[in-house]
């Protein structure tokens, strides 16, 4: 997977958050942990894209640990709404699926991009 279509897929993924997110009961719980998901959905494909910027392997690395970080924290909020049974739509396991390979194809780049600093 090269970059262009790992900035789409993270693109779409917060895409499908939005989506997710209007479907949430319009309550209490459902506005908080919505803006949450969307927030931090959103944050990976505008991190990673600030990745290709970065200016330094250091800074490179800086911008991926947070892309990383927010992919987890939105299969964290994903994997709330499916546990407190805020929605039962397939595509709730779909985006939790996705955000654990999100969190794993950018935890693998972190540990490259550490390597290649070391050599």
């Amino acid at each position: 997977m090269n970059r262009v279509e790992l900035e789409e897929i993270t693109k779409r993924f917060h895409l499908n958050i939005i989506n997710l997110c209007s479907s949430l009961p319009k309550t209490i719980a459902g506005y908080e942990i919505g803006r949450q998901l969307i927030r931090s959905g959103g944050s990976v494909g505008a991190n990673y894209r600030a990745s290709k910027r970065a200016k330094s392997s250091a800074d490179f690395i800086h911008k991926i640990q947070i892309v990383t970080e927010e992919s987890d924290e939105s299969h964290y909020w994903l994997t709330i709404i499916r546990d407190a049974q805020l929605l039962d739509l397939p595509l709730v396991n779909e985006l939790i699926q996705e955000a654990h390979e999100l969190t794993a194809i950018f935890s693998a780049t972190d540990k490259t991009a550490k390597q290649n600093i070391q050599k």
